[in-house]
């Protein structure tokens, strides 16, 4: 049931009725394969957005002012993956049935699935955009279909070839990146050169729905240490804001997640500090 939350992200507690994106949070890391505590994400960042601004500089706008809704974390099945998947799937039908856009805070990458299943159902020509370190493109990994390592693959598998759109890549195994070649579209490593690139594929889905997809280890660790699958090498917070704006900006957002905050590995605060931040820019472009 969609409701306001006792503790929102920021101000966001409009009414149902004037609300035009949900919040909620998915908090779940079983199938992390390194080091767990995404789980923690999604609170971390609705608790500490009350040390940020609701106004941002970057754009003029103050949040407070946006119709968002934060329903808080959803009660997930920690012991049944698949029935954690259905409980995301359920809820994100429920928010997309009254005409509105669910926002996702994760939780693994694996929450992305529960999500854009109903996304996908409603909109079946829907595209992905995803931001992150990992291509995510696994037919398993360990043995296991549903893992965080194989979100885009099973993504893949329901909307098929060159409608997944993937930026920062900078990790995966070899097999993956082979298969990727003839599945998506990979722009590895950094955002050198990724605004032509973003300003290309934006314009090439003018008017298609799009879902944005962000893993937040999509950052340097340098940056944002507090992830459970750091990888050197990526990009920077205003690399990542600027480029994640023009996409809620730009492109018809239907549905989007913010991923993969781990708050136990950076007890300094930053990380989810960033976090915050990204939110609140993809919150107030959005509108």
């Amino acid at each position: 049931m969609l409701s306001k939350n006792m503790e929102t992200f920021m101000d966001c507690d409009k009414e149902l009725a004037e609300a035009r994106t949900i919040l909620f949070g998915a908090p779940f890391d079983s199938t992390t394969s390194y080091r767990p505590g995404a789980r923690f994400g999604s609170s971390a960042i609705r608790r500490e957005s009350y040390g940020i601004e609701t106004y941002s500089t970057y754009q003029d706008k103050e949040l407070t002012q946006a119709p968002v809704l934060d329903c808080g974390d959803l009660e997930l099945c920690f012991g049944d993956t698949k029935k954690a998947l259905a409980q995301i799937e359920e809820f994100t039908r429920e928010i997309l049935a009254g005409g509105r856009r669910p926002f996702m805070l994760g939780g693994e990458h694996l929450v992305t699935l529960g999500a854009f299943r109903a996304v996908a159902e409603k909109y079946p020509d829907v595209e992905i955009i995803h931001f992150d370190a990992h291509a995510d493109l696994r037919d398993e990994y360990l043995g296991a279909e549903l893992s965080h390592a194989c979100v885009m693959r099973r993504c893949w598998e329901i909307i098929g070839d060159g409608r997944i759109h993937q930026f920062g890549i900078r990790s995966g195994d070899k097999e993956e990146f082979r298969w990727g070649k003839e599945h998506v579209f990979t722009r590895r490593f950094d955002f050198g050169g990724l605004q032509q690139t973003l300003k290309k594929t934006l314009k090439e889905l003018s008017g298609k729905p799009v879902y944005l997809t962000l893993d937040l280890d999509v950052l340097d660790p340098s940056v944002f240490p507090g992830t459970g699958t750091p990888e050197p090498g990526g990009v920077g917070f205003e690399e990542l804001r600027y480029h994640t704006v023009m996409v809620c900006v730009q492109a018809n957002v239907v549905g989007c997640d913010v991923n993969e905050l781990s708050p136990p590995y950076d007890p300094s605060g930053i990380s989810t500090a960033a976090a915050c931040k990204i939110v609140r820019e993809m919150l107030l472009a959005l509108e």
